[in-house]
């Protein structure tokens, strides 16, 4: 078997695959179906510090070779959270990543405050590109001075390592991924859902209650990988790579691209196993191309041909 692990600064994962905040649950939903040590990682749903009831349904809706979600961060808030299902999930020795959301900077920091005294959390990642909060939600990834401003913040109070995710939504990606390294942020998630929308041609209403949502799945990679490839190329921190990701080979294309670990998403909601088969093709693939340590190919894409 091939070595798997990789280094997202000073976390350390038992190999590259993380399933992704919002398609995952608190981790236990998916217990009943696999080994949750077998993953590099899970990042849980989004905490406010206050439970959350989400934007009104309708809020999924599927597309082709995709899926728009406008779920609006529903969630039981950090309190329950660490009362009810942290003491639970330390019991297992993956990676447990903690998505972190807030109405204001301040929200976010004590959210972060909170957590600090918990035992069990590896790592935090603050979610500041949500896409399909009410209108006029914060969403702070849309502009370097925002991005700096909460990252900056929150990395002052956390006793953790802290991964910003980063939205698409913007006209230049890489900016924004040099505002948050500049902030401390350790590394950078990306990338989180497109702003999108579908509507019924029958009753000529959107399809969403909240009218706009966040497209995921397949139909976002090609995006996706080329914004990866451009923030890994130019910042000096990690980079989780988001988007698309249903197989090894997707895997393994952010991998080349640079990024050091993947998240994967809505291929959850298609197979509750698909994050340890995509493990296992990865770990194929290094057998097949006699390759001992998959860091070995990140970052290896070769563009002068």
């Amino acid at each position: 078997m091939s070595d798997l692990s990789v280094n997202i600064g000073s976390l350390k994962l038992r190999n590259p695959v993380l399933a992704a905040s919002g398609t995952f649950g608190y981790g236990m939903e998916f217990a009943p179906f696999m080994d949750l040590d077998e993953l590099g990682g899970f990042v849980v749903k989004g905490l406010y510090f206050s439970p959350r009831e989400g934007n009104p349904p309708p809020r999924l809706v599927e597309t082709a070779s995709g899926l728009i979600n406008a779920i609006g961060l529903q969630g039981i808030g950090v309190k329950r959270f660490c009362e009810e299902i942290l003491p639970q999930l330390r019991a297992y020795q993956t990676a447990l990543v903690v998505n972190v959301c807030g109405e204001n900077e301040e929200e976010y920091a004590s959210v972060v405050e909170y957590l600090n005294s918990h035992e069990g959390i590896a790592a935090y990642e603050l979610n500041i590109s949500c896409p399909n909060v009410e209108k006029g939600g914060l969403c702070p990834a849309l502009r370097p001075d925002s991005t700096y401003s909460v990252v900056k913040l929150v990395k002052s109070v956390s006793s953790r390592p802290l991964i910003t995710k980063l939205s698409p939504n913007v006209s230049d990606i890489v900016e924004i991924a040099l505002s948050a390294q500049e902030a401390g942020s350790d590394a950078v998630s990306l990338v989180n859902t497109f702003l999108a929308m579908a509507v019924d041609v029958d009753t000529k209403q959107p399809k969403l209650a909240n009218v706009f949502g966040g497209l995921s799945g397949p139909a976002i990679k090609p995006i996706a990988l080329r914004m990866v490839f451009q923030v890994a190329s130019h910042i000096n921190i990690p980079v989780l790579g988001i988007g698309g990701i249903m197989s090894g080979n997707d895997a393994l294309e952010y991998l080349i691209c640079g990024a050091k670990a993947v998240e994967v998403g809505t291929s959850n909601f298609i197979d509750p196993e698909s994050c340890l088969t995509i493990v296992k093709e990865l770990d194929r693939y290094c057998e097949t191309h006699g390759i001992s340590r998959i860091e070995d190919i990140i970052g290896t894409l070769d563009v002068n041909q």
